[in-house]
């Protein structure tokens, strides 16, 4: 199994605004209420990016950057996994396509590839890690957090895994229905250090075995209901700061195998 040490946190979705104001949530002391999302800023990318940036694109860069927690991104590896990406924007264009107008906005274009909210994050951040953008539908979060921990250490940097998905307009919804957005970031490092907040082992199951529920239904339903959210049961246990073995979609006819080991 691969071990690394989760540094940072960064979470938004309905009900759950930052990881600080959601840590007693998810650990069962305070109970769920899901409550409208509040809009992605895009803080992080400078005000001409930010005009361009799509919302989705600036879910992804805000929970980024509340993992980081004002740490360089600069020399930092990235993960960006979601299952849509920009769908809003292939939405616009399909409408486009449609209609009698098929000429395309170059800027809808540019900001329609699934790699656009990794590279504003680049960009903004002036990274010069690896950045990589991967989908792997309902199993989207799982995958990029193997990539991460694969990824994590080599040439001793640290990754930052960036999962966020939006649920699409009408009629996409009719194929794809998400039941909400969700956005969440972990900082990884390689070793321990100070401000480290849990242990993490993982490593992948070639059995398919049922991923990990959550005991609160509206929190399960929320896991169910947006790919990203499929962390759930790894922030509640890093929330209850209680050590915990967890099981995650990722693809591949498999699972990952997790081990949550929090630190004080």
């Amino acid at each position: 199994m691969r071990r690394v040490y989760i540094a940072g946190v960064g979470l938004l979705g309905p009900g759950l605004e930052g990881w600080a104001a959601s840590r007693a949530i998810l650990a069962g002391i305070e109970p769920y209420a899901p409550a409208a999302m509040p809009r992605p800023t895009g803080t992080g990318l400078p005000a001409t990016e930010r005009r361009r940036a799509t919302l989705v694109t600036r879910l992804a860069v805000d929970v980024a950057g509340a993992a980081l927690g004002g740490a360089d991104p600069g020399n930092i590896v990235a993960v960006f996994a979601s299952s849509g990406g920009e769908v809003e924007v292939i939405h616009g264009i399909f409408e486009q396509l449609a209609g009698p107008d098929r000429r395309l906005s170059p800027t809808a274009f540019h900001n329609s590839v699934h790699n656009a909210a990794s590279g504003y994050w680049s960009i903004a951040t002036g990274c010069r890690g690896a950045v990589d953008s991967l989908c792997g539908y309902d199993d989207s979060f799982g995958s990029g957090l193997a990539e991460a921990l694969l990824r994590c250490g080599l040439d001793g940097k640290e990754v930052l895994l960036v999962a966020y998905d939006l649920p699409p307009p009408f009629p996409v919804a009719e194929f794809r229905p998400l039941s909400a957005p969700f956005g969440v970031a972990l900082r990884l490092r390689a070793s321990a250090a100070p401000g480290v907040i849990a242990e993490l082992r993982g490593g992948f199951l070639p059995e398919g075995l049922p991923a990990t529920r959550l005991d609160d239904p509206g929190l399960e339903s929320l896991r169910l209901g947006n790919p990203a959210a499929r962390g759930l049961p790894l922030l509640a246990a890093l929330a209850g700061d209680r050590d915990a073995e967890i099981r995650l979609g990722c693809g591949m006819g498999g699972c990952l195998r997790l081990e949550v080991r929090p630190w004080f």
